[in-house]
């Protein structure tokens, strides 16, 4: 827990208190900066994962087309699915690792806010502050003249999940050559059945349709039972990611 503490905690902890010190005493403004500045940190790491995903559906024609070469074969599907992959370039762990930095920082993030609530006002603590960081007596719960940061907002919940739902469904759309690849009508109802195993590129698209829900909706959840401030730091992530990924994608 103290590495936790000392290389995530603490630093965003004294980061969003410097920057409400600096951005006009509002700590949505200063939620919204740090995010834009974490994002930015991360751009190396979210890039490849945003070029992978790309390549990923790229080559689903191909895919396709082996699929119905082998069909019934798992296996064979399998093998020369990843032989596919090496051949491109394409590690389809790759958006693993940002994932994991992603939601280490969400867990941060919620610890910061969650100590920092007070009853009406956030309250920093001076066991958790560093030396250089400016001491501030307490931070007005009230951000952008109007949002509650301790307090559940359901529209921004709401507004966040629909958000998470374009993020997803922007790298699920579209191949290379503009093909749908998900369209359930161009797969041959045997291969349907055929499908199941971890192994069978059927089984990571059925994966990725309900991703396209399930995500959204545990945003919707977090939204309605965390506090705005949380919420807000998932909708500018969110967004900031979207931007990313449309001019990734028209590159």
């Amino acid at each position: 827990m103290s590495i936790f503490n000392e290389l995530f905690y603490q630093p965003i902890y004294n980061a969003l208190i410097a920057l409400y010190h600096f951005l006009w005493n509002d700590f949505a403004i200063a939620i919204i900066a740090l995010t834009v500045l974490i994002k930015f940190a991360l751009l190396p790491l979210s890039r490849k994962q945003i070029d992978s995903q790309k390549k990923i559906q790229e080559v689903q024609p191909k895919i396709k087309e082996l699929q119905e070469k082998n069909k019934g074969d798992k296996e064979k599907i399998a093998k020369e699915t990843m032989a596919l992959y090496k051949e491109h370039g394409i590690n389809p762990a790759a958006g693993c690792l940002p994932l994991i930095v992603m939601i280490v920082l969400f867990f941060a993030m919620y610890r910061v806010i969650f100590n920092l609530s007070g009853e009406q006002e956030f309250m920093p603590k001076a066991e958790d502050l560093y030396s250089i960081t400016p001491q501030i007596e307490s931070i007005k719960e009230v951000g952008l003249g109007f949002l509650e940061l301790g307090e559940v907002n359901y529209f921004l919940a709401v507004i966040t999940a629909i958000l998470t739902y374009i993020q997803i469904a922007m790298m699920q759309k579209k191949g290379k050559n503009g093909e749908e690849v998900d369209k359930e009508k161009d797969v041959p109802k045997e291969k349907k059945k055929s499908a199941g195993g971890f192994g069978d590129p059927d089984f990571a698209q059925t994966m990725q349709k309900q991703m396209l829900f399930i995500i959204p909706a545990m945003t919707l959840f977090i939204g309605f039972t965390f506090p705005a401030g949380l919420t807000l730091y998932w909708f500018t992530s969110t967004l900031f990611t979207v931007v990313q990924q449309w001019f990734v994608m028209k590159a």
